[in-house]
């Protein structure tokens, strides 16, 4: 089984995604789309679309988003599950037809998210409030129909579902040490002080908190595996 992922830079790939699924006998086959032709989405079985540092209205700066968007409305139109990290769900949400624009705080760091009642009778797996890796500036409206994820105490959307539709996560399900020392690497001149942005020693110091098994049911969900 293939699954298609987009990145929208090298340094944010699929990280604790792609070993996940590896190690589930799927094979995933990334397209830098910065750089890479989109193929056809035709057929697909699954397409993760993953986060980056440029917003989703800067067209004049990256062109290649209006194809992109294009690309994500046609899955939507076929009937192709997607997945959405970050960036990627505030693509999916516009290709949704729900407003993405700039929350009032920045997130960036290890902060909680409060899981809804909903999604909890859902997948029971999501108890508490699981402590996740945060890095975005924008948010999204809820999509017509989906059922909100989780909350946070800066952002009241993070996350959407839409069973059998698309599933997108404004934080980093996908984090491991690695990737977030990338981020830290190619990023580190977001971090300006403010109330829910972390010092870049403080995110190296919650490394720990990397948690993945709680997500699982919710990405097995969506995802088909």
């Amino acid at each position: 089984m293939e699954i298609l992922c987009l990145q929208h830079v090298a340094f944010e790939g699929p990280a604790r995604l792609e070993t996940w699924l590896n190690s589930q006998g799927v094979t995933l086959r990334k397209v830098l789309v910065s750089e890479q032709e989109l193929p056809d989405p035709s057929g697909r079985h699954a397409v993760i679309v993953m986060g980056g540092p440029m917003n989703i209205y800067q067209h004049r700066d990256h062109p290649w988003l209006l194809e992109e968007k294009r690309f994500l409305r046609a899955c939507i139109d076929q009937g192709i599950p997607l997945l959405g990290v970050c960036l990627g769900a505030q693509l999916l949400a516009d290709a949704l037809g729900a407003r993405v624009f700039q929350n009032t705080h920045r997130e960036i760091g290890w902060l909680p998210v409060e899981p809804t009642p909903e999604i909890r009778r859902l997948f029971p797996s999501l108890a508490g409030a699981p402590t996740v890796l945060h890095w975005h500036g924008d948010t999204f409206e809820l999509p017509q129909g989906a059922i909100r994820v989780a909350a946070s105490e800066a952002c009241p959307e993070q996350g959407f579902y839409l069973p059998g539709v698309c599933l997108g996560l404004q934080f980093h399900v996908e984090s491991t040490p690695g990737s977030v020392r990338s981020l830290l690497a190619h990023c580190a001149d977001e971090l300006t002080a403010a109330p829910y942005v972390q010092s870049a020693a403080e995110i190296e110091a919650g490394l720990a908190n990397t948690q993945f098994a709680p997500w699982e049911p919710l990405l097995r969900a969506i995802l088909k595996v």
